[in-house]
């Protein structure tokens, strides 16, 4: 069984950006009003759940994003930095679930909760060969 022993609730990582052109809706294809993108946004929030337990999994293992709830309830301009927080709040068995929440300089921009599952790399990469055999 893998050790996550190291990994404890209450543990916090964060991932902070200024939003450029390149990370509004219109560029990456998610709407059509020049602010922060929704799945951007979503992939801060996951590089802080990264941040917070990343170097604490054993080697040879890796967490995966498995599950995501959460809302984006104010849009953020062009040119204002957005940083966001996971904190670790449950670990079970293999799954660790974080608390997440995104804030621009004025506002919560979006919360919600992130799951992520640790795997063996090795196992996980031959699976993922697996689909690329002939059936």
């Amino acid at each position: 069984m893998t050790d996550l022993s190291k990994l404890k609730p209450g543990l916090e990582g964060h991932a902070e950006l200024v939003v450029g052109e390149q990370h509004t809706a219109p560029k990456i294809g998610s709407g059509r009003v020049g602010v922060l993108a929704t799945p951007v946004m979503i992939n801060l929030m996951e590089a802080a759940a990264l941040d917070a337990a990343e170097d604490l999994i054993p080697a040879g293992h890796q967490s995966l994003g498995i599950k995501l709830d959460v809302r984006h309830i104010a849009a953020t301009p062009v040119g204002m930095k957005v940083r966001a927080t996971a904190r670790l709040v449950a670990v079970e068995g293999r799954t660790l679930t974080f608390a997440v929440e995104a804030r621009d300089d004025r506002d919560l921009i979006g919360d919600g909760s992130h799951q992520r599952l640790v795997v063996n790399v090795a196992r996980f990469d031959q699976r993922v060969q697996a689909k690329l055999a002939p059936r």
